[in-house]
C-alpha cells in the first residue's frame, strides 16, 4: 500500500506541474480560456503541492497570489508528516 501512496504523490505532482505550466503558457495568450485557480489549487491540496510549488518557482506562475504559496507549502508539511507516520 504505501508504494501505490508514493507512486500516486509521484503521479499527481507531476500532473500539477503539468497544468500550472499549461496555464503559465495559456496567460501568454490573448482571450484564451484559463484553467481556474481553484481547479489549480485543488490539485495541490490533493497532493499536487510539491509539484504546484515547484511550478511556481521554475516558471514563475501564480507568485503574487499568496495562498498558492501557503496552499502548497501546507500540502508538502501535510503529505511529509503523512509519509512520515506512514514510515513508523
Amino acid at each position: 500500500m504505501l508504494k501505490s501512496f508514493y507512486i500516486y504523490l509521484m503521479i499527481i505532482n507531476l500532473v500539477t506541474y503539468f497544468f500550472y505550466s499549461y496555464d503559465k503558457n495559456l496567460s501568454k495568450k490573448r482571450n484564451v480560456n484559463r484553467i481556474s485557480e481553484k481547479f489549480l489549487l485543488t490539485l495541490s491540496v490533493i497532493g499536487g503541492g510539491l509539484g504546484g510549488y515547484l511550478a511556481m518557482i521554475f516558471r514563475h506562475h501564480k507568485t503574487k497570489h499568496w495562498y498558492f504559496t501557503l496552499t502548497n507549502i501546507l500540502s508538502i508539511v501535510g503529505y511529509s508528516c503523512v509519509i512520515y507516520f506512514l514510515n513508523k
